[in-house]
């Protein structure tokens, strides 16, 4: 079993729930099953040489769980409305969140120490002036980060790794959670996040996700190409591996 499958099969049972709004935004999708699933929108498609998902136009007529298993799909933007459809099925129990940010988390407990990171995040500046080593692990690496090739040579040397749900959506989550060493603090976050216990067993010690409390507000925002910081309607969510 793939972390995708563990995922969807652990929301199965709900997965009927009919998808009453399925919305594509310029930076996030949204999905709006029982309740709302975010995805981030890949931003690397020029409309020219893009395909239509397969029922583009009816797939608010779908099932969330028809649309969650679009994560198997080779096309990215199906992928992406697997996710948005995954998140919108699992169950979160606020009460189970702790009150913190992860980013304050990883900056916290990188000080001084060896932080890599899957790609860029907005703090990525403040993590080079605090630990001793970071490292931005990239597939087109920019001045300061290193190829993503490095990521068996660094990653098993890392006392914080921070990555987002896009590494489950280009399919490296697999290969990078083979090179997590036992002793590191794993995070990952950005509303794209599945919060579920599952991601747990693959190495995961935080999760730092999003939920969506008003979809009103925040389809309206999405819909017209919000980046969605600081949006009314989406709550940020931390939970911990107990």
């Amino acid at each position: 079993m793939t972390v995708i499958d563990d995922l969807l099969s652990s929301v199965s049972a709900t997965s009927d729930v009919p998808a009453s709004e399925v919305w594509v935004g310029l930076y996030w999708t949204a999905v709006y099953g029982s309740k709302v699933g975010l995805a981030a929108t890949p931003t690397d498609i020029a409309c020219c040489f893009a395909e239509d998902v397969k029922n583009v136009g009816q797939l608010h007529t779908r099932s969330v769980g028809e649309l969650a298993h679009g994560l198997r799909s080779t096309h990215p933007l199906e992928v992406t409305i697997g996710m948005a459809a995954l998140n919108s099925l699992i169950e979160v129990n606020e009460a189970d969140g702790v009150a913190v940010n992860a980013r304050d988390v990883i900056l916290e407990r990188g000080r001084g120490k060896n932080v890599a990171t899957i790609g860029h995040f907005p703090f990525t500046d403040a993590l080079r002036d605090i630990a001793a080593n970071t490292w931005v692990l990239e597939l087109h690496p920019t001045e300061g980060d290193v190829t993503a090739e490095r990521a068996p040579e660094l990653l098993p040397q890392a006392d914080v790794i921070g990555l987002t749900a896009t590494t489950l959506l280009n399919g490296t989550f697999e290969s990078l959670a083979k090179l997590f060493p036992p002793h590191a603090l794993v995070v990952m976050l950005g509303p794209s996040t599945p919060l579920s216990p599952v991601l747990f067993d693959y190495g995961m010690n935080m999760l730092g996700g999003a939920l969506v409390t008003d979809p009103v507000a925040a389809f309206h925002y999405i819909g017209q190409g919000s980046s969605l910081h600081g949006v009314p309607g989406v709550k940020r969510i931390t939970l911990m591996k107990k």
